[in-house]
């Protein structure tokens, strides 16, 4: 990371403690959206990190996967993709259930969405227990896609959620660890 970017990231960062249930020590990573500089830094370390491998597609995972995730894809060229909560999107769809830290939760990809052959990056803020990132990983292979990355702000290490994308191949790209 270039000087100076993890203390601008971490500065836009608020941890709030007991939300949304008692116990979650959750991370609110949308300061990083309202300060254009640390915006812009997010982009920009992110696509270093990729380097410049083919990426076909953006997938933004609700909800704020989906601002990262576009910004993302529209530095790259590349065309941008969101993976819902149910109901968002209208059928067809594929839809998986997951655990995540504090319950369970759905999340639905078009069946049109990518295809075979896509080189995919996936795009979510945080990285906790990986629940979100391992439906989303096996959605997008349900399209045909190949997921290229799982690309997140922040990883919290301490509840394993990169062994979930180790499991399926996936290599974690993390800006920062907490």
């Amino acid at each position: 990371m270039q000087p100076g970017i993890e203390e601008l990231l971490r500065s836009n960062i608020r941890l709030i403690e007991d939300w949304p249930i008692a116990g979650v020590k959750f991370q609110d990573l949308t300061g990083l959206m309202s300060d254009g500089l640390a915006f812009s830094a997010v982009i920009d370390e992110i696509n270093r990190a990729l380097g410049e491998d083919q990426v076909d597609q953006i997938v933004g995972i609700e909800a704020r996967g989906f601002p990262y995730g576009a910004a993302l894809a529209a530095s790259r060229g590349a065309g941008f993709t969101t993976a819902r909560k149910p109901g968002k999107l209208p059928p067809e769809v594929y839809a998986l259930q997951y655990e995540l830290e504090y319950g369970t939760a759905t999340l639905e990809l078009h069946t049109h969405a990518l295809g075979k052959g896509r080189k995919v990056v996936i795009v979510d803020d945080v990285l906790a227990t990986g629940g979100t990132a391992g439906a989303c990983i096996d959605l997008v292979r349900q399209t045909g896609a190949e997921v290229v990355a799982l690309v997140v702000i922040m990883e919290i290490e301490f509840l394993q959620g990169r062994n979930k994308c180790d499991e399926r191949g996936v290599p974690v790209i993390a800006l920062l660890r907490d």
